[in-house]
C-alpha cells in the first residue's frame, strides 16, 4: 500500500486537469459561430473557478500551506487541480466545516497561520549548499549538524535519525536512466517501492535497512546531483510532510531567482512604537535581528533589550532622548478593521520619512493574533494598529510567507496583528513601564534602521 508521501514523488508531473469554463456557441443563419463565456457570480462558481480567479502566487501558497499541514498530496506548482480542490475539502471536513472546496478569510487564515508554525517548528529554511551552489530547503531544527567536503553536504540530527545529503559527482553520458538504475542498488540491500524517471530528473523511495529513503536526482552536463533523505520510521508524520516541500524547494543548478523570501538587506527599515518616557521602543523582532547597529531616525543609536520570538517582538531601548510622546496601551476592542499608523520604507516614498495609515480587515487566526488584509507597505512592520475608537489593538507585523514552490516562484507577502494584551504581557515580564498617556499614535511612531553586514 502506498504511503501519502509515495503518491507526491513524481512532483513535476500532472496534477489533474485544470477545470475550464464552457463556452455555449449561438448558431445563426450564417456558417459562423459566436462563443459567448457566461459571467458566473461567486456564489454560483464552481471550486475550480475560484482557484482559477486566485494569482498564481496565492496558489502556490495555498498548495504550500496544503502539503505542510498534511492534505495535499500533488506537486506544487500553483497549476489548478482535482486534487488540489480535494485537499481543500479534505481540511475543512478535518476542521469540522463544510467541504466546500473554497476556503473562507478565516479558514484560510487559520490554515496560513499552522503552516507557518509547522515550518517555524522545524526550523524550515532555504539554503545554497557550498560546493555545488544547489538550492535545498532544509528543516534545521530536525538536521542542525551539517558537515561539507569536495563530494557535497550532510546535515543530520544529532542521533542520525534524520539525514539529509546533498552529493555531487562526474559521469560520462549520463541519463536519468542510467542513474536510477546505479541509485537501486546503492548501498545494497536497498528495497525501492516506487520510482519515476523523466528526460530531467528521476525520483525514487522506499526502505534502506531500517530507514525510510528518499532520492531525487539530476545533472547537467557530466555534473549529477543527487539529494537524498533517511529518516527511522518512527519520525515518518513528522518528515513526510518536510520531505514534500524539501523536494518542491530543490533546485540543483539554480540560476535567476530563488524560491522563498530574498535574502535580508543590508539595510532594512520598520516601524517602532515609543512606548514610555525613558525611551523604551517596540518593534518587530525580524527586522532587528542580526544588525551590526540599530539607529532610530532622528534620535540615534539603540540597543536591543529582549525579543519574543513566538509572537516576533523585540524591545529596544535609547538613552538620553528627550521630548518622547509614548503611545497609551491601554486596549481597545477592534473586531473587524484597524488603522495601521507607520513609515513606509524610503523607496516607497522617494526618500521621505513621512508618517501615514493604512486601513485593514481583521481575521482571528488564534487568541492573540489576527490575519491582517491587506498587508500595508514594506516599513510598516512594527507598527501600532489603532482601533475604530482610537485605541491601541496590537502591532503590525509584516510577514513573508514561505513557499514550497518551483525555484522560481517568489513568495507572497501576509500581515498579522499581535493583540494588545500580548505586547503588554512583553513588556510587563521585560519590566518596561509603559506610561504613555497619549492616543497620538502618528506623533508615537519612529523610524527603525538595521544594518547588516
Amino acid at each position: 500500500m502506498r504511503s501519502m508521501l509515495a503518491a507526491t514523488l513524481m512532483l513535476t508531473s500532472a496534477t489533474g486537469a485544470s477545470a475550464q469554463m464552457t463556452t455555449p456557441q449561438v448558431l445563426g443563419t450564417k456558417p459562423k459561430v459566436v462563443q459567448t463565456v457566461p459571467i458566473k457570480p461567486p456564489a454560483l462558481q464552481t471550486p475550480s473557478e475560484t482557484a482559477d480567479g486566485m494569482t498564481q502566487a496565492e496558489r502556490l501558497s495555498l498548495q504550500s500551506d496544503l502539503a505542510w499541514v498534511g492534505q495535499y498530496n500533488g506537486a506544487i506548482t500553483g497549476d489548478v487541480s482535482a486534487r488540489m480542490v480535494e485537499a481543500i475539502k479534505e481540511y475543512q471536513k478535518l476542521k469540522g466545516g463544510k467541504p466546500t472546496g473554497v476556503l473562507n478569510p478565516q479558514e484560510r487564515a487559520a490554515l496560513a497561520e499552522t503552516a507557518r508554525r509547522k515550518q517555524e517548528g522545524v526550523g524550515w529554511k532555504l539554503v545554497t549548499e557550498m560546493t555545488s551552489g544547489a538550492r535545498l530547503g532544509i528543516p534545521s531544527k530536525l538536521v542542525p549538524q551539517q558537515a561539507t567536503d569536495a563530494n557535497g553536504s550532510k546535515w543530520t540530527s544529532p542521533t542520525g535519525t534524520v539525514q539529509v545529503l546533498l552529493s555531487r559527482r562526474k559521469e560520462p553520458n549520463p541519463t536519468t536512466a542510467k542513474l536510477a538504475e546505479l541509485e537501486k542498488k546503492e548501498p545494497a540491500g536497498r528495497k525501492v517501492d516506487y520510482t519515476v524517471v523523466k528526460p530531467d530528473f528521476f525520483v525514487l523511495s522506499g526502505l534502506q535497512g531500517l530507514k525510510k529513503f528518499y532520492v531525487r536526482g539530476t545533472f547537467k552536463g557530466d555534473e549529477v546531483r543527487i539529494m537524498t533523505i533517511l529518516y527511522d520510521q518512527a519520525t515518518e508524520n513528522t518528515v513526510e510532510p518536510v520531505v514534500i516541500a524539501m523536494s518542491s524547494a530543490f533546485n540543483a543548478f539554480p540560476s535567476g531567482p530563488q524560491a522563498g523570501p530574498p535574502p535580508r538587506k543590508t539595510v532594512e527599515y520598520g516601524t517602532g512604537i515609543v512606548v514610555s518616557d525613558d525611551g523604551a521602543i517596540l518593534a518587530d523582532r525580524l527586522v532587528t535581528d542580526s544588525c551590526l547597529a540599530i539607529t532610530i531616525a532622528g534620535y540615534g543609536s539603540a540597543d536591543r533589550l529582549a525579543e519574543d520570538k513566538e509572537h516576533d517582538l523585540a524591545l529596544l531601548h535609547i538613552y538620553g532622548a528627550r521630548g518622547l510622546k509614548p503611545l497609551s496601551l491601554a486596549g481597545g476592542a477592534a473586531k473587524t478593521s484597524v488603522d495601521v499608523v507607520g513609515i513606509a520604507d524610503p523607496q516607497g516614498q522617494g526618500g521621505a520619512a513621512g508618517v501615514s495609515s493604512h486601513k485593514g480587515a481583521l481575521v482571528p487566526v488564534t487568541s492573540s493574533d489576527s490575519a491582517l488584509s491587506p498587508p500595508p507597505a514594506v516599513g510598516f512592520s512594527g507598527s501600532p494598529a489603532i482601533d475604530g475608537d482610537g485605541k491601541f489593538a496590537g502591532v503590525a507585523l509584516l510577514k513573508p510567507a514561505m513557499i514550497a514552490g518551483p525555484p522560481t516562484s517568489m513568495p507572497a507577502s501576509q500581515a498579522v496583528m499581535v493583540s494588545a494584551e500580548t505586547v503588554r504581557d512583553f513588556l510587563k515580564a521585560n519590566d518596561v513601564v509603559a506610561n504613555g498617556t497619549s492616543t497620538d499614535a502618528k506623533a508615537a511612531v519612529v523610524r527603525v534602521i538595521c544594518v547588516r553586514k
